[in-house]
């Protein structure tokens, strides 16, 4: 699909990648803390999410301490399409994925999943995110080990039963198959370019959701270059 600028207030239109025609933004949700805590043990680990457009993905968990790492790219599909422009054409079976690393000691996955689904992605919406429409804008999380595959699903359960959104959660829990970084100019998308209208519009207010919403995992300075 074509990505066309998001119409801001002023009535400027900015052209930007991820794009679409301007609609009412998703409001934060107060997600619970997981019932089930992740018990990662030491060191590094990494864990996927995808949940539309890669840049605010990005750019909540680059501003969440204990993360490491945080690149923008695409889960599933193979090499061969894993390119920007053939995947928003939506022939592929990519997903615009962000891939992180983060210190289990500082923030747990189950803590990570709870901001994704508090301020990241709208959990209700199938194949699409804000303006962003196709499949390769779904909601999903790709579990890297059994402790986290466990966890989340642990934790949908449980958000199932908690009621907190009008329609049916339709995140997926995807088996990892391939990650392929994104081009150089999506990397740190958010802070390179702050003046975005798709950032100021649908990306800037998540990550003053993160800050006032979880201020103990908030962190002011923006992760650079994470990949």
């Amino acid at each position: 699909m074509n990505r066309i600028a998001v119409l801001l207030a002023a009535g400027s239109l900015a052209l930007s990648g991820c794009a679409g025609p301007a609609i009412a933004a998703e409001e934060p949700v107060n997600a619970p803390a997981a019932a089930r805590v992740a018990k990662e043990g030491t060191g590094l680990k990494t864990a996927i999410f995808a949940g539309g457009c890669f840049w605010g993905v990005e750019g909540v968990f680059s501003h969440v301490k204990g993360v490491k790492s945080a690149v923008s790219g695409f889960h599933g599909g193979n090499a061969a399409s894993a390119k920007y422009d053939v995947i928003t054409s939506g022939a592929t079976a990519h997903a615009e994925s962000v891939k992180i690393t983060y210190d289990p000691a500082v923030v747990r996955y189950d803590q990570l999943l709870r901001i994704y689904f508090s301020v990241v992605a709208d959990p209700t919406l199938k194949n699409r995110q804000g303006p962003d429409v196709g499949a390769h804008y779904r909601s999903a999380i790709v579990p890297m080990n059994k402790e986290q595959a466990a966890v989340a699903r642990a934790y949908i359960a449980q958000l199932d039963k908690a009621g907190l959104w009008k329609r049916p959660i339709v995140t997926a829990i995807e088996s990892y198959k391939a990650f392929y970084t994104a081009e150089a100019y999506h990397q740190d998308y958010m802070i390179k370019n702050p003046r975005s209208g798709y950032i100021v519009r649908w990306d800037a207010p998540k990550v003053a959701a993160l800050k006032a919403m979880f201020p103990n995992h908030y962190r002011a300075e923006f992760l650079r270059d994470a990949g």
